[in-house]
């Protein structure tokens, strides 16, 4: 449910480049999202295998580092950030 509200969310803000709330409120919830999830893959007592959860830490990490970009006016790059939530979410669905 928390990626579906972050989706939402990032495509709401892509279709509206200049509302900086709702780019302000994407970029926030993906990124809160994300600190949540590194916490837990880090966490000693997570059993998912060390490939795993490395990846899904360095996913977590280049979505903070974007949506951080995004809020600085560096980037645009909504339609990625969508795209690769989007996987992580079917993923963790199957």
């Amino acid at each position: 449910m928390a990626f579906d509200q972050g989706l939402a969310l990032l495509k709401e803000a892509r279709d509206a480049p200049d509302d900086v709330n709702k780019c302000r409120e994407a970029a926030r919830h993906m990124q809160l999202l994300w600190s949540f999830l590194i916490k837990d893959l880090t966490h000693p007592a997570n059993d998912l295998s060390d490939d795993l959860k490395g990846n899904l830490v360095s996913i977590g990490l280049w979505v903070i580092r974007e949506t951080d970009a995004i809020l600085a006016g560096r980037s645009s790059n909504w339609a990625a950030l969508i795209d690769i939530n989007s996987t992580v979410r079917e993923g963790l669905n199957s």
